[in-house]
């Protein structure tokens, strides 16, 4: 059934169990599925949390199109803040070319989660697309 979706609902499914997950998957939210996958597989975190926000935003109810992530890696060692972004976002990289609309990153080594273990909050919406009632049309044709 998940083979003739949109590629953003094909998550690839294998084991996180180095990952300590903040919740655990839901197989009935594909693109955070596919999320928690990817950078679990590309970046070995030692701890991950992603939290899908697009009940935050002007998006239909069940939406999966705005996400917040922290990842702590390894891998971000000796890495400027944009060059783990640049990491973050070349996994995710169909996602965000497809059916994700916006992503909050929050990429961390694991000293700098040891010495400041907080999620950012986010901002609340200020409403860009309520405005603009092409927003649910759009959405459904990134899951076709």
């Amino acid at each position: 059934m998940l083979s003739r979706l949109h590629p953003c609902f094909q998550p690839s499914y294998t084991s996180l169990s180095r990952v300590l997950l903040h919740m655990a998957p839901d197989p009935s939210r594909p693109v955070e599925t596919a999320i928690r996958t990817k950078l679990g597989d590309s970046l070995k975190p030692e701890y991950l949390e992603v939290h899908n926000e697009s009940h935050m935003h002007a998006v239909p109810p069940g939406s999966e199109s705005h996400f917040r992530v922290l990842v702590v890696s390894p891998q971000f060692e000796g890495l400027s803040l944009i060059q783990r972004h640049r990491l973050v976002n070349e996994a995710l990289k169909v996602e965000l070319s497809t059916c994700v609309h916006a992503l909050a990153i929050q990429a961390k080594t694991p000293a700098q989660w040891g010495s400041n273990p907080t999620l950012a909050k986010s901002p609340p919406c200020m409403g860009g697309s309520k405005g603009d009632h092409t927003v649910e049309e759009k959405l459904k044709s990134g899951r076709e």
